[in-house]
């Protein structure tokens, strides 16, 4: 099910630099391109390089086309330099169309310091994203989604709840137009997403290993107009060009990587009967929980509610265990200690900086400590994305969150 309001505020929210225009549109294409060809000059001259299953992913982008579906890439973050030399390593046939040009989302307060970097980087169709308890509903979220809805699949949107809903108000949002897309393309976009959030490197015997994924994946998938192919990937390698423990310099450390193998693997996507159910589950929860004054918009409960931050809980978890899947069926690598799948382990070692497990050791620094963030330019929100598996922790993060109307 998706929400008028929030199909409208990723609209206003991609409006913030002139995406309409036909200059914009060769700038940041050709941007693009050049990033790209750049960095697959300098990845493919001095790193050794293998891309396992490449044809499931040029198949995928094929199928999204087909069926007028976005696409989304989901990957586990090893280093900085992640994006863009991972696109690199592809063909550049897949890049013939502007629109397989990836949008993804990066920190506001990295990549968006100053008005220079923002142009940049929206140019490279990054999108800028707060971290730091600003939580999934934000407006790159909110672009992300709409990014992945067809446009042809917004003429005909209308409200689901078949009760309870003010007739006024429901033609109001019928006759809503939201036909008129914020950027120039020919089909649905594509985008990728790393849903840990930080970068992650630890040392042995937990190399390679991941965070949780966070909530904002899942509400690109449950909320967009039509869900998405979604393909895992799992990559090695990167972490050893730019060590996050490193004092040396960045040219430095790329000069010592010279000879790196990095190993890129593409996963089968996922099963589109999982992912139609848990739309529906969502869908149940529209029609339980939606608010009649408001039906434009996500309700609190839809926000905040058990039931909702669950499944958000669910999804998470089963969208990080199809990249876990290739990590250990198909690279063979170790299985991962249990505890890292735990949103609440990771909410406890990071609040006591790492005291709580010492046997769990960062390589660098563990960049989800706010008080390491030189550069924070967030306002406080309610939105807590620390949501974890446990009831316990459920109900203490709900404890937090403004009061909730009971049925």
């Amino acid at each position: 099910m998706s929400f008028p309001d929030v199909l409208r505020n990723g609209d206003d929210f991609l409006k913030q630099y002139p995406r309409q225009s036909r200059i914009w549109t060769i700038l940041s294409y050709g941007t693009s391109l050049i990033t790209v060809s750049l960095s697959k000059l300098f990845l493919h001259t001095f790193y050794s390089i293998k891309v396992n299953n490449f044809e499931v992913l040029e198949k995928a982008v094929q199928t999204a086309e087909n069926e007028n579906r976005g696409i989304m890439t989901m990957m586990n973050h090893m280093s900085m330099v992640d994006d863009p030399t991972f696109w690199a390593a592809f063909p550049l046939r897949l890049y013939r169309q502007k629109e397989n040009i990836r949008w993804c989302l990066g920190a506001e307060n990295i990549c968006f310091q100053n008005k220079f970097l923002g142009y940049m980087f929206s140019l490279g169709q990054v999108l800028s994203t707060k971290r730091f308890g600003v939580g999934p509903f934000q407006g790159s979220i909110d672009a992300a989604i709409r990014l992945l809805s067809p446009d042809d699949s917004l003429e005909s949107l209308t409200w689901r709840p078949s009760k309870g809903i003010n007739e006024s108000l429901k033609q109001q949002q019928n006759s809503s137009s939201l036909t008129n897309p914020p950027i120039r393309r020919n089909k649905p976009s594509w985008v990728h997403v790393y849903p840990e959030g930080f970068v992650l490197q630890l040392h042995p015997p937990y190399s390679n290993s991941m965070r949780y994924f966070k909530w904002g994946i899942t509400r690109m998938i449950l909320e967009s107009t039509k869900p998405p192919v979604i393909v895992p990937i799992f990559t090695t390698g990167f972490e050893n060009i730019i060590s996050e423990e490193s004092e040396e310099s960045f040219l430095k450390q790329l000069w010592k990587s010279f000879g790196t193998e990095i190993n890129i693997t593409i996963g089968d996507p996922l099963d589109n009967k999982l992912i139609d159910n848990f739309r529906n589950e969502w869908n149940q929860l529209v029609e339980k929980y939606f608010d009649p004054e408001n039906p434009t918009n996500l309700s609190t409960r839809l926000k905040y509610g058990e039931e909702a931050q669950d499944l958000r809980s669910r999804v998470a978890a089963e969208l990080r265990n199809h990249v876990a899947k290739i990590r250990h069926d198909v690279r063979n690598l170790p299985k991962e200690d249990p505890r890292f799948q735990s949103p609440a382990w990771w909410k406890k070692y990071t609040s006591s900086e790492g005291k709580s497990d010492p046997d769990v050791k960062f390589i660098g620094k563990n960049w989800a400590i706010k008080r390491l963030q030189n550069i924070l330019n967030i306002e406080p929100a309610m939105d807590n994305n620390n949501n974890g598996d446990e009831t316990r922790n459920k109900r203490e993060t709900s404890s937090n969150k403004p009061d909730i109307k009971k049925d």
